[in-house]
């Protein structure tokens, strides 16, 4: 199996469009600021990495997330549609592939190293987040069904991705639990952990 490209999606850094939850307490500029740190903290990991892709939305954003782009990296829109769609249309031009978000700074280049381990034997990898969602996923060949009528942002994504994982008899492999930053107080311990 060659090696997996590994994609990250992310957004365009706009006040309202990013962590809108930690808006809700921080207002939206304090919110933004908070995503290009903890943004800056997950790709900064990456650099050693092959075959990266950054995926971002709006379509438009491409001037925004060039300063994100090291040596080597591409980037390309995630196009229309929900999460789901998006996420399969990113499998579906890049098979065997990894997908992670920027909303969980404690990934390490070993759990990308045990992802990429992983599905040379199994055919979807799975990072289960503390929110009941996933911070990594990882597929050998695109399956849509995992992304067909999910409620995305919800506790219930890891539990119905499983099911749907079931269904089409895919085998798992899982990695270790992670954190999303998503509320004031997971925000407030990342400063705690990072800032300097």
């Amino acid at each position: 199996m060659p090696a997996p490209r590994l994609i990250v999606f992310l957004k365009a850094p706009r006040p309202g469009l990013v962590k809108t939850r930690l808006a809700s307490d921080l207002g939206d500029a304090l919110a933004c600021q908070a995503y290009r740190e903890l943004t800056k903290t997950v790709l900064a990991k990456l650099p050693p990495l092959p075959h990266v892709e950054l995926r971002y939305t709006p379509d438009d954003a491409l001037t925004e997330i060039q300063p994100w782009l090291q040596e080597n990296w591409i980037a390309k829109p995630q196009g229309n549609g929900d999460l789901g769609d998006r996420m399969h249309r990113a499998f579906e031009t890049n098979s065997p592939a990894i997908l992670i978000g920027t909303d969980c700074p404690t990934i390490e280049p070993t759990d990308l190293e045990a992802a990429t381990a992983a599905l040379q034997s199994h055919d979807l990898v799975l990072g289960p987040a503390a929110d009941g969602g996933y911070w990594l996923i990882g597929l050998r060949a695109p399956c849509p069904a995992l992304f067909e009528g999910i409620e995305w942002s919800t506790e219930t994504v890891l539990e119905a991705t499983l099911t749907k994982a079931k269904a089409a008899d895919l085998s798992v492999h899982w990695l270790r639990e992670l954190r999303d930053v998503d509320s004031l107080a997971d925000w407030e311990n990342f400063q705690l952990k990072y800032s300097k």
